[in-house]
């Protein structure tokens, strides 16, 4: 028993950029870093090792399972956005992430006609042309392999862009935002869910106090995640229009650790920072997997993991989007208001 808790711990903490795996508000039993510099690129600050998170997706790509209840609830949640729009987009992209679960529950949802799937893994892209012969929904899907960080998408050629649970990734993600803004026609829509950084905390406290009691200090073990309150800012600086945020919170339940890291690395969510730490001593290995069951256990012998996703949407601006006045344009004033109905109010 104690070597299977090592296991866990180890492999948890090796891989544990902890953060996803929700379900909606529900609970839900699921059995089943320091920057790096790029001196290419002028300096440019680089927290995420891009081509080991490439490998992370192609060992992902055979590892998933057919259906996950976690990338499913998040990528139908993103989907529901697209039935409170009027309008039909008939030519879509779908981005990394979980764009499998967005394809197969997409259920004409959108009015697209033609959708372009990419992903950086070469390995994710021919899974998903796998599974795709054996769809038969009448939907023109293409597949490409490419990268968020440069979107090999020509310029007002997209009605939709969709990114679900994916560009928490990218090292320049105000970059990235823009970039699929370029490739949108006007009027076109962004949709994007990302992990917030509540995500996981139970594990970031275990890990942190496993540490600092064994190491007397702490390493970059765990990815940084967006705030909530950033999110607005990232629509807005990459010229968005009509912004909106909300968030969604999840909890499920595991087994046990190993049980959590098996289903991240499953997502493609192990850690990729530039600086991590390759070893990791038995000790504290132990020690973050006892503090998780202590701190966390519940009754029933599981342990929880708290998942938050953030959901993004943005417009490219067009001439019919509804607009904020200019300002000292206002025809009336809240005093004549005030006068019009202060004498129905008490």
């Amino acid at each position: 028993m104690a070597t299977g808790a090592a296991v866990a711990a180890r492999r948890l903490l090796l891989h544990s950029h902890p953060r996803h795996h929700l379900l909606s508000r529900h609970q839900l039993s699921s059995s089943a870093a320091a920057d790096g510099l790029d001196g290419g690129e002028g300096g440019r600050v680089k927290i995420f090792d891009r081509d080991l998170k490439r490998r992370h997706r192609d060992r992902a790509a055979w590892a998933m399972r057919e259906t996950d209840a976690l990338s499913d609830a998040v990528a139908d949640n993103l989907l529901d956005r697209l039935e409170d729009c009027r309008k039909a987009f008939p030519s879509a992209l779908c981005m990394g992430g979980s764009a499998g679960a967005v394809r197969r529950l997409l259920r004409g949802r959108g009015g697209i006609l033609r959708l372009t799937m990419m992903d950086m893994s070469e390995d994710m892209v021919k899974k998903w042309r796998e599974l795709e012969n054996a769809t038969d929904d009448g939907l023109d899907t293409h597949f490409i392999i490419g990268d968020e960080e440069y979107l090999p998408i020509k310029e007002n050629s997209q009605d939709l862009i969709m990114s679900c649970l994916g560009l928490h990734w990218t090292n320049d993600l105000p970059g990235a935002m823009i970039q699929c803004r370029l490739a949108l026609k006007p009027d076109g829509l962004f949709l994007a869910s990302i992990f917030g950084g509540e995500t996981l905390k139970e594990l970031r406290i275990a890990c942190t106090i496993a540490q600092m009691e064994r190491e007397g200090g702490i390493s970059p073990r765990m990815s940084p995640l967006a705030q909530v309150r950033d999110a607005g800012n990232l629509l807005s600086r990459a010229g968005f229009a009509l912004p909106g945020v909300d968030v969604d919170q999840y909890t499920v339940k595991y087994n046990s650790a190993l049980e959590l890291v098996e289903h991240l690395r499953a997502m493609a969510e192990a850690n990729a920072l530039f600086q991590r730490s390759p070893i990791l001593k038995r000790d504290t290995a132990l020690a973050t997997a006892a503090i998780y069951q202590s701190m966390f256990g519940l009754e029933d012998g599981t342990i929880p993991a708290t998942f938050q996703v953030i959901y993004m949407t943005g417009w490219k601006e067009h001439s019919s989007q509804q607009k904020a006045k200019t300002r000292g344009s206002a025809t009336v004033s809240f005093s004549d208001i005030r006068k019009q109905f202060g004498s129905n109010q008490d």
